[in-house]
């Protein structure tokens, strides 16, 4: 008696959207339903294939020579108003450069990565400690268990822009040293 075993199945890439077809099919396959399923598909194949209109390519090609048509009038366009601003630049440079639009006012230098200095003001504990990363009640016991030397230089360490703070007695406010 011959040998007949079936070949092993193979893998394929499906898109998403039949993948609940194509589980559907291979169910219609494992019932034994496969030559009536091969006839399904080659008539609805043949049903895709005789509806596609050849002549349709034509119509294509028209389309796109219009598109093609178009595209190149908007280049010419845009080409011309290019050459119009290359002139006016090119007028405006020579303007500069012969002192018809020169400034008598000098002009400021401005660089937007220099952010302008905030005048920092005297701070209570509850206002410093926050920023310095500590309790009030902590703050208070660095300040009193440090000379103000040391204060100084432990506040300039925990401070975000590395500003040193001085406490002052008589305000009972802390000051930044400048």
């Amino acid at each position: 008696m011959p040998d007949h075993k079936t070949p092993p199945s193979e893998m394929i890439r499906v898109p998403t959207a039949l993948i609940p077809v194509v589980k559907e099919l291979s169910k219609l396959h494992r019932e034994g339903h496969t030559i009536a399923l091969l006839q399904g598909l080659e008539e609805l194949i043949s049903k895709f294939d005789s509806k596609i209109d050849i002549n349709n390519s034509g119509k294509l090609e028209e389309k796109l020579d219009n598109l093609e048509s178009h595209l190149g009038n908007k280049l010419e366009t845009i080409t011309k108003k290019l050459e119009q601003m290359e002139r006016a630049i090119s007028t405006i440079s020579s303007a500069n450069a012969s002192g018809r639009y020169s400034n008598t006012k000098p002009r400021r230098q401005a660089h937007p990565y220099q952010q302008p200095q905030v005048e920092l003001q005297p701070r209570t504990n509850e206002s410093l400690a926050p920023r310095l990363g500590v309790t009030p009640q902590s703050l208070i016991t660095e300040r009193e268990n440090k000379s103000a030397k040391e204060f100084i230089s432990w506040s300039r360490n925990r401070d975000p822009m590395s500003t040193a703070w001085e406490w002052n007695d008589k305000t009972e406010l802390y000051y930044p040293v400048k």
